[in-house]
């Protein structure tokens, strides 16, 4: 059965909240789906970028209150 997890990444710059989504990446099963946070706004354009280069689903990117919530599922 698929998860949903969320992954704090506030507070972290660049590369960080990408390193963090890999890392929970590889422990996460097919079908997962992982919401990134972030109050980086690079954040917003380079882990959608790096999720379509790899091969699995980006599902969203919404910003709220300075927070970006980036959404990906796991599809391999």
């Amino acid at each position: 059965m698929a998860e949903k997890k969320i992954i704090d990444g506030r507070g972290s710059f660049c590369p960080g909240p990408l390193m963090e989504l890999i890392g929970v990446l590889k422990m996460s099963q097919i079908g997962d789906e992982l919401e990134v946070l972030s109050n980086d706004k690079g954040s917003a354009k380079d882990i959608p970028e790096w999720v379509r280069k790899v091969g699995h689903e980006y599902v969203s990117t919404t910003e709220e209150d300075g927070v970006w919530h980036i959404t990906v599922r796991k599809t391999k």
